[in-house]
């Protein structure tokens, strides 16, 4: 889950800028109050000296689905980089299977263990040595819960449904998604959207589209928003779900050095092989497949 979460908090400060002198303090305010609530190093400072100098950057997104006294898996994991000399987003998915050492633990698993084995900072170390030694600048982390509350926030998103099917799993209340353009109109029908996996024949990848699409529609929605009222609500949202190295500034320097990037975006899902393993299913990797993601985000980074 999560694509485009960087541009979720730049568009709600890009807004900001055009909103005029009516409410612009108000906003402000609650922008940066939002942008602390958000704020923490537990995965390391951000390297705020690349933003200054307009650098291509990396980000580490991590969708987790956190509950009280459980810091649960990171089920989406986005290597991402933003490059404002070519005006180009990169947005790489591995799939939550994946096999791979989990670095700290010594051990082999699912990409999606490290952070419950140890948080930010082990899911951050693994994704780094699966990705071939490639570094991150700066994280994001959002709890699932918070895309719901987004779509709360934003009043519902249109999307379109490549299947048709009734809610069976997470959420269990029988919302029909239909083939075509639908509303989900409540976040509670949009995380029944974006959790379903069995019924779908692509499996973790066809749910990994939807999460990409409905963080997409999100984004789109709030470039419209035009009254306190939401901006409170999507701020509530992001300030109580979010966890970021990156500081109010860092958010700033993105919005306005960085924001021509969402203009191109490339999407890449690592591929591999579906493998049993001890009758744990597995996605495992090849090093040639390994080898091209490493070079995608080098050379997006410019090295």
């Amino acid at each position: 889950m999560k694509k485009k979460i960087l541009l979720t908090i730049g568009s709600i400060i890009v807004v900001l800028f055009a909103a005029g002198a009516g409410y612009a303090w108000y906003l402000l305010h609650s922008v940066q109050s939002a942008a602390g609530q958000m704020y923490e190093t537990t995965g390391g400072k951000g390297n705020t000296q690349a933003l200054a100098q307009k650098k291509p950057i990396s980000l580490l997104l991590l969708g987790v689905d956190e509950r009280q006294n459980d810091r649960g898996r990171s089920d989406t994991i986005i290597a991402a980089t933003l490059n404002p000399k070519t005006n180009t987003m990169q947005m790489i998915s591995i799939p939550r299977d994946t096999r791979t050492e989990i670095v700290g633990r010594g051990t082999v698993d699912k990409i999606n263990a490290a952070y419950a084995y140890g948080g930010v900072k082990m899911a951050e170390d693994t994704v780094k040595n699966f990705l071939g030694g490639v570094p991150f600048d700066f994280y994001i982390k959002i709890n699932m819960q918070g895309m719901s509350a987004l779509v709360d926030a934003v009043g519902g998103v249109t999307v379109n449904n490549k299947l048709d099917w009734y809610d069976e799993g997470y959420y269990k209340k029988g919302y029909h998604y239909a083939r075509g353009t639908i509303t989900l109109d409540t976040g509670a029908k949009a995380m029944g959207y974006v959790r379903m996996r069995h019924l779908d024949p692509q499996g973790d990848f066809g749910r990994n589209q939807r999460q990409r699409d409905v963080i997409a529609a999100i984004v789109n929605k709030m470039s419209n928003v035009s009254s306190i009222s939401h901006f409170s609500q999507i701020l509530a949202a992001l300030g109580s779900n979010v966890k970021t190295n990156l500081t109010y500034d860092d958010m700033k320097n993105i919005a306005l050095n960085y924001r021509n990037a969402k203009k191109n975006t490339i999407n890449y899902e690592v591929k591999g092989q579906g493998t049993m393993i001890n009758k744990i299913y597995y996605l495992v990797v090849g090093n040639a497949e390994k080898q091209r993601v490493h070079d995608m985000m080098e050379q997006q980074l410019g090295n």
